[in-house]
């Protein structure tokens, strides 16, 4: 490894690790009042940070990225409205940091309890969406972590601008401006070292492609919160409003295509696949959707419309204008396809049925599991915790969206008045 890349990270890690014990006391006040003037910096300096984003869309479309990965890099004015009004809420929301809770009275006399504390310092390794720099440094900073960010080299520009009026807005207020670090590198020998620096880094959550994540999860000698795939599947029931099941299935596949939560198979119950199939089909294909699918489906659909779906179709992540579509008897069937190839990110049923409903929520194993709604709801913001570090499809220590819980620990606190064991 180049010994000046060795060097920057450890003395890096070894900032992150200072700030971190000094954050840890920061009060909410200070929190929010340095998020707060963060977003203005962001708010005052929109023009530069179109311009930096603009750089990084003009590289990536001379390296050839296709659109779905341009349409991630870009900051529309919209985005720079979200990321604003994310930073904005993370600092309405209240402060989990001291939390107490669980305080009983023992036998003994003495009282315990659990307090809820940081994790410590957080690594974020991610790719294309330069919104995460400010949504990732919001969240760790709230939650009293200090944070260590890694963003793609396609968007070097952008998150180098965002991270600048983050340490502005940390020093206004007088917290430790290391508490979030940018790495100003492109090398990929600084994300080996990243994940490999347990004295330095408490956790690591990486978002992006499942090469990039497979990578971590297999190498990093410090824990991972990750998910590999956004395979989501919406089941249209046999007692589906149907223009509920049109309403919400159209949306979760067209919104935006780009993105972990988007619908990648459409299942819908025999009974009712010939009143619904014809016109959603004729919808996406409108939209500029291909769509492959089963030989039911292809049966109920115009010829040319509808390429058979492969094997492959059902375990694929298209993050793109492709849809695969399944006609299956049941809910049963429809369970058994999502246990089979659903990724466990995020699941909805349409319905009318209570009881077919609660099964689906009760049975369906997924992070976020949805009742006549779309799939592009499961995300931080949509969740009312302001934004989010990323979607977690593991069991521990967090799942689904990872806002500032996701972010904190707890420990034992015991309260005495000179009790001793006897």
């Amino acid at each position: 490894m180049n010994e000046s890349i060795a060097a920057y990270m450890c003395d890096l890690g070894r900032r992150a690790r200072a700030a971190s014990r000094a954050l840890a006391g920061a009060t909410s006040g200070d929190k929010n009042a340095a998020l707060e003037a963060i977003a203005a910096g962001l708010d005052a300096h929109r023009d530069a940070l179109v311009a930096e984003n603009a750089r990084d869309l003009a590289a990536g479309r001379e390296k050839g990225l296709n659109e779905a990965l341009l349409d991630r890099l870009e900051l529309t004015p919209t985005r720079i409205d979200t990321m604003i009004e994310g930073l904005r809420q993370i600092a309405a929301l209240p402060d989990p940091i001291g939390e107490i809770f669980d305080l009983r009275y023992r036998p003994s006399g003495i009282q315990v309890g659990r307090m809820r504390v940081p994790l410590g310092v957080v690594g974020i390794i991610y790719e294309s969406r330069p919104n995460v720099t400010a949504d990732a440094a919001a969240l760790c900073l709230k939650s009293g972590n200090a944070t260590v960010l890694r963003g793609g080299s396609e968007a070097f520009h952008s998150n180098q601008a965002i991270a600048g009026w983050i340490r502005a807005g940390l020093e206004s207020v007088g917290l430790p401006v290391d508490a979030v670090q940018v790495l100003n590198t492109t090398d990929r020998a600084a994300v080996g070292m990243m994940i490999t620096m347990p004295e330095s880094i408490d956790v690591i959550i990486p978002r992006g492609g499942k090469g990039l994540i497979e990578r971590i999860a297999k190498d990093a000698r410090v824990p991972v919160i990750k998910h590999l795939d956004g395979i989501c599947h919406t089941y249209i029931d046999a007692d589906a409003d149907p223009r509920k099941a049109f309403k919400v299935a159209l949306n979760a596949k067209t919104q935006r295509y780009g993105t972990c939560n988007t619908m990648e198979t459409l299942l819908v119950a025999e009974p009712v696949a010939q009143d619904i199939l014809p016109e959603l089909a004729d919808a996406f294909i409108a939209k500029g959707v291909e769509l492959r699918g089963c030989p039911i489906t292809r049966a109920l659909l115009d010829e040319g419309h509808c390429r058979p779906a492969t094997d492959e179709d059902w375990d694929t992540e298209y993050l793109g204008p492709v849809l695969a579509i399944r006609v299956v008897g049941d809910l049963e069937q429809a369970m058994e396809h999502i246990a089979m190839h659903g990724s466990g990110h995020t699941e909805s049923i349409i319905t009318e049925n209570y009881t077919t409903a609660r099964r689906f929520l009760q049975e369906v194993d997924a992070s976020s599991v949805m009742v006549n709604a779309s799939t592009r709801f499961a995300d931080g913001f949509e969740y009312g915790l302001g934004a989010e570090i990323g979607i977690s499809t593991d069991k521990f220590h967090a799942r689904g969206p990872v806002g500032l819980e996701g972010l904190t620990s707890v420990k034992f606190i015991v309260l005495g008045d000179g009790h001793i064991r006897v």
